[in-house]
C-alpha cells in the first residue's frame, strides 16, 4: 500500500461538459508522462444521501453546473511531488488550460476546487 493519490472535485457549467473532458483527456496524459499511474474524474449523478452533507453544498454549486470527482494515483509522494512541480511547468499545460480559464466564460474556477494528497489509510480490492 504505497500508492499515494491526489483528490479533487470542482464544479464545471454542465454546457461545457464537453469541452473540458477533451481537455482533461489530453491533461491525464501529461499526468501519466511525469509518473502517474492512472488519472480519474468522474461526474456528478447522485449527491445526495440522508444525513449527509453534499458537495452540492461543499462546492456551492449552482443548478447549471456538475460537479467533477477526480483522483490521481501515483508510485509515491516523492513522485507525486515531482509530478506536481513539473506540470504546471510543461508548455502544453498552459495551451490546454488557458481556455479554461477565459474569464469571459470561465469553465474552470480554481478558487471552487478542492483538493487534497492523500496517503493509503485501507484497500481493498
Amino acid at each position: 500500500m504505497s500508492n499515494y493519490i491526489d483528490g479533487f472535485a470542482l464544479p464545471i457549467p454542465r454546457t461545457h461538459l464537453d469541452e473540458y473532458k477533451s481537455v482533461v483527456e489530453k491533461v491525464a496524459e501529461i499526468w501519466k508522462e511525469y509518473g502517474a499511474l492512472a488519472y480519474f474524474e468522474y461526474v456528478s449523478e447522485d449527491l445526495t444521501l440522508e444525513g449527509t452533507r453534499s458537495f452540492v453544498d461543499l462546492l456551492d454549486a449552482k443548478e447549471d453546473e456538475a460537479i467533477i470527482f477526480g483522483w490521481v494515483v501515483f508510485p509515491s509522494k516523492e513522485i507525486r511531488d515531482s509530478a506536481n512541480k513539473q506540470v504546471p511547468n510543461d508548455p502544453r499545460m498552459e495551451e490546454l488550460v488557458n481556455p479554461l480559464l477565459d474569464p469571459k466564460r470561465l469553465i474552470f474556477d480554481a478558487g471552487r476546487m478542492f483538493y487534497g494528497g492523500f496517503q493509503p489509510l485501507v484497500q481493498s480490492e
